[in-house]
């Protein structure tokens, strides 16, 4: 068997807006890579060998991978549609694609090997469906998404070694079918494009394109059951064309049990880190509703305690079978001992059945208000809440992350409690189109029943029982 080469080449990632500092800190830490941040918000750019795909795959702050053909920082698009158009097609067959069909093949063998793993026959869904728009630019004029047609990759697809592939030309190299047999490959170009001065929209963009690659190529064209997924994102004057590599968003990877509304694991991990969770840290999240911030907390930092609760005994049982399916995945990896540093309990966000200064870091996703809940109950439940857990944070050490897109209640709640916390650094993030912050607070020195604030009687402790029913995730 030939020894494979390595190769390097560029990666692209989706990443939740606002942390794309936090997943390039991640690559930096993990592959030992320099992430360059898009100038479209939530994409970050590294190079990497190609044998280090795997360690790729267990990035927790990134929703969506690709494998860059090629990047365009300034590209000239002409004046009118009909020349643009023309320069997309021809733009196809002079693009660099052997290095990253390889990877994408590569790919194929690991995703098959987890198959084998979990010894099902695992469906394909639309992997546009996640995180489409996750990197277009806010507030942009024109933002589409489209695809061109293209059919799902079923298990076992792709059987080539890797190793078996090298020395093959651009055309020849992509052309294998199922079990390595030649083959048409079925695909899609899929077009995310943001910015108010191109002549052509996103269909007409993919069509053309799309056409123009199914040319060069030979293969298929299907939207649904497609094995390569082409992309083609432009923001403004970046252009960059790349092959899918994840099919389904990453973030989804904890939750079974999913809520009306669930945080996404990649957010959660990127809230984390904000706190930077030290060993031996008791962290709770008052506001639990599925467990996504627990649960990723105790997979990543293990050395941490975590407890997990919440008012409603439905977000309670979620997160319960959350924990317990991922105990089961474990098991069947063999990964480690039975347990995690996690417990689940029910209780009143107001009422907390904790010691004053007893906990190190407290993070939760607050009520928005939007989809669970009224802003008009969060007037009143946002005072109490940051009172209580003012109470059972650790004084001067203590710190508090927390998302919410009620600002303005934030804001003003928050005001109010100059001498149990002061705010250190927010960021911005969109969630599912609405525009929200992440708080990181720190607990000031003052002991709790030394200030104005805590002695306050105006709390409401019905606030948490209404407002707190089910809490608001995205």
């Amino acid at each position: 068997m030939t020894v494979c080469c390595q190769f390097t080449v560029t990666m692209g990632a989706t990443v939740p807006t606002g942390f794309e500092h936090c997943a390039a800190e991640e690559v930096r830490e993990k592959l030992g890579a320099e992430a360059k941040i898009s100038k479209d918000r939530g994409r970050i750019y590294f190079q990497m060998s190609s044998d280090s795909l795997p360690l790729v795959h267990q990035l927790r702050s990134v929703d969506n991978l690709f494998v860059v053909v090629k990047e365009y920082v300034d590209y000239q698009f002409k004046d009118s549609k009909e020349e643009t158009l023309k320069d997309l097609q021809d733009l196809a067959s002079k693009l660099p694609w052997t290095n990253p069909l390889e990877v994408w093949k590569l790919n194929n063998v690991l995703k098959k090997r987890r198959w084998r793993r979990r010894g099902a026959n695992v469906s394909r869904p639309n992997p546009s469906s996640d995180g489409a728009k996750e990197g277009t630019q806010e507030g942009a004029a024109d933002t589409e998404t489209q695809s061109l047609e293209a059919e799902p990759e079923q298990p076992g697809r792709v059987e080539e070694d890797y190793e078996d592939n090298q020395g093959q030309q651009d055309k020849g190299s992509a052309e294998t079918g199922a079990e390595g047999t030649p083959g048409v490959l079925k695909f899609r170009v899929t077009c995310n494009r943001a910015g108010d001065k191109h002549s052509f929209t996103s269909n007409e963009a993919a069509r053309d394109f799309g056409g123009a690659v199914q040319e060069f190529f030979q293969w298929k064209a299907d939207m649904t059951k497609f094995d390569v997924e082409v992309l083609l994102n432009i923001h403004n004057n970046e252009v960059v064309i790349g092959v899918a590599l994840t099919e389904e968003s990453l973030h989804r990877r904890n939750i079974s049990h999913f809520g009306p509304t669930t945080l996404r694991s990649t957010l959660a991990y990127g809230m984390l880190r904000l706190c930077k969770p030290q060993v031996s840290d008791v962290i709770i999240d008052p506001m639990c509703g599925t467990g996504a911030i627990p649960l990723e907390g105790a997979l990543e930092w293990k050395h941490s305690y975590y407890l997990a609760g919440d008012n409603n005994d439905q977000a309670v049982n979620r997160t319960v079978n959350n924990v317990a399916h991922i105990h089961r995945k474990r098991q069947e990896k063999g990964c480690g001992p039975w347990g995690l540093p996690i417990d689940t309990v029910q209780w009143n966000l107001c009422r907390l059945p904790l010691k004053t200064a007893s906990v190190d870091i407290i993070i939760t996703d607050m009520p928005f208000g939007k989809r669970m809940g009224s802003k008009k109950r969060n007037w009143d439940l946002y005072p109490s809440c940051l009172r209580e857990m003012a109470r059972v944070c650790r004084p001067g050490t203590g710190k508090a992350v927390l998302l919410t897109q009620d600002k303005k209640c934030f804001a003003k709640a928050l005001s109010r409690m100059g001498g149990l916390w002061r705010k250190s650094h927010t960021v911005w993030v969109n969630i599912g189109g609405l525009h929200a912050g992440v708080y990181l607070l720190k607990r000031v020195a003052s002991a709790f029943g030394e200030t104005p604030e805590d002695t306050d009687e105006r709390r409401d402790p019905r606030g948490a029982e209404t407002a707190g029913e089910e809490k608001e995730e995205n």
